[in-house]
């Protein structure tokens, strides 16, 4: 009869962490900003600015919300942001309500519609 409380109270351990990482997992999802590009006017011309004052956590999530048949969001490096290109291979998304989780770290993102990223479609996003 020994064994078997032994093993009950290995199954309560493992139940009890298990909801432990729950909560864990649960707690960082809990502090995870989301944020609109833009806020009401949206992912368009001059957006460039918009991080001015913000602060921004790698977990947080940037929601593009622009019209897709004008624009779209192409996350880039910091060569495809400073020249306005999106190096081959970049994603790139279309939706026009596009949700992208930041990494930590700088995260680059421009319009790839030729002459948008010119005229300040792009943003620069620093998570820490």
């Amino acid at each position: 009869m020994a064994q078997g409380r032994g093993s009950g109270g290995s199954v309560v351990a493992l139940a009890a962490a298990a909801l432990l990482l729950c909560v864990l997992l649960q707690a960082q999802v809990a502090e995870s900003a989301v944020f609109t590009v833009g806020d009401r006017g949206g992912w368009t011309f001059n957006s460039n600015t918009w991080t001015n004052g913000k602060r921004f956590k790698a977990g947080d999530v940037l929601v593009f919300k622009y019209d897709s048949s004008a624009h779209n969001v192409a996350s880039v490096n910091a060569a495809g942001y400073k020249g306005c290109a999106a190096p081959r291979g970049a994603r790139t998304y279309t939706s026009g309500n596009d949700r992208v989780t930041l990494a930590r770290g700088t995260n680059y993102f421009i319009c790839s519609i030729p002459g948008h990223c010119q005229a300040g479609m792009k943003i620069a996003v620093t998570a820490a």
